[in-house]
């Protein structure tokens, strides 16, 4: 349970912070970087919530909300080659799978792309496609640090999912893809 009494502490003030394990690293290492960018994340997804509490999948987004506060947990201790299981809390393969049924449904009422989507539509696909860039931002940054550290690979797999997620969503936020801004190559090209 966390428990906060006191919310500045001054033990960032010469640059560092503490990672879950209790050891210190630079503010901009790549494994904050990483779990930063998944409290963005959330915090797009709190605007999309707020700003569109009738749009699509309103409860799902709050779990995934508390997902990725998981996902920032998981990021937040470092993995270990001899970890006691439970001990840190990691996300689980149950947690994107849900992601993957939630795609599964959506897309079934959706019509074929023909084109890209370009960012845009109604306000909830707009703060959408805002949050799938971000998550892929994220995504990105978890992958630099894996090249480093070890990553669990179900935060990884987490983020990849929700994208695709986030992408879907936005599109059934268009009117189920009838309101879909589409790309059209070269358009403003001439005259």
């Amino acid at each position: 349970m966390v428990f906060l009494s006191r919310i500045y502490t001054k033990s960032g003030d010469t640059g560092e912070t503490g990672l879950g394990d209790g050891s210190r690293v630079p503010k901009d290492a790549v494994r904050v970087e990483a779990y930063g960018e998944v409290d963005e994340l959330n915090a797009v997804l709190g605007l999309v919530t707020a700003n569109c509490p009738d749009g699509p999948e309103s409860k799902l987004l709050r779990v995934i909300q508390n997902d990725l506060f998981d996902v920032g947990a998981d990021l937040c201790v470092p993995l270990t080659d001899h970890e006691d299981p439970g001990k840190s809390l990691r996300v689980v393969p149950a947690q994107y799978e849900r992601l993957e049924w939630a795609i599964d449904r959506l897309n079934e009422d959706l019509q074929p792309l023909r084109s890209f989507i370009l960012p845009g539509g109604t306000q909830a696909a707009a703060w959408l496609h805002l949050a799938r860039t971000v998550c892929r931002r994220a995504e990105r940054t978890v992958v630099t640090l894996q090249r480093t550290e070890p990553v669990n690979p179900h935060a990884l797999i987490y983020l990849n999912r929700l994208s695709d997620f986030l992408f879907v969503l936005a599109r059934v936020a268009n009117d189920g893809g009838k309101g879909d801004v589409l790309w059209v190559p070269g358009a403003s090209r001439e005259g």
